[in-house]
């Protein structure tokens, strides 16, 4: 498999990927009907690699193909099961994004309540007035505010990565893929 990017006059730049067979482009344990077949691990890295490297920039997918396997009837399919490819990853990041958000909320009741322990010990120690109890207290209070900052993380900085990715791989759903011939 060989690939290099070339810009396109239509503003979009056409990314090729030259291959020897069709069968090259997927996994071939997956055992699913071709027009919903996984890409190759390969494949798919470097499809979603052009893309990130494109940035926000359009792209369109080249497939080259020898003259002898664009003749067979799986290669009309080519464009739709890549992005049935593509799409089904946007879901299974979907479905990411939505657990990071109930992990985060689900830490942040847990850390809240923490908090509100901590700063009850916080208050029955520091009423004690010994030094011991005073360290103690700060320490209840320092733990308190500690818990909260898986919460935090999540809400602040978690959920761009995933949020970023499946933007991505909802573009490369309804990438623009022609199949062609190897010049």
């Amino acid at each position: 498999m060989t690939a290099k990017p070339v810009a396109d006059k239509v503003e979009a730049v056409a990314v090729e990927l030259r291959l020897d067979q069709i069968s090259r482009l997927y996994n071939s344990l997956d055992p699913a009907p071709f027009h919903e077949k996984e890409l190759d691990a390969a494949a798919e890295d470097y499809i979603v690699g052009s893309a990130e490297d494109l940035g926000g920039r359009e792209m369109r997918l080249v497939i080259m193909l020898p003259d002898s396997e664009l003749v067979r009837p799986e290669a009309d399919q080519i464009a739709q099961s890549i992005r049935n490819h593509f799409a089904l990853r946007e879901r299974v990041e979907h479905r990411r994004l939505r657990a990071e958000w109930r992990r985060g909320r689900i830490s942040l009741v847990i850390g809240l309540g923490f908090l509100v322990i901590c700063l009850c010990a916080r208050e029955l120690l520091a009423s004690w007035g010994s030094a011991v109890s005073r360290v103690l207290a700060e320490g209840f209070l320092i733990a308190g505010w500690v818990a909260l900052w898986g919460p935090i993380d999540v809400f602040l900085y978690g959920w761009w990565p995933i949020a970023g990715r499946r933007r991505l791989l909802a573009r490369l759903a309804r990438l623009d893929v022609e199949v062609r011939p190897i010049k």
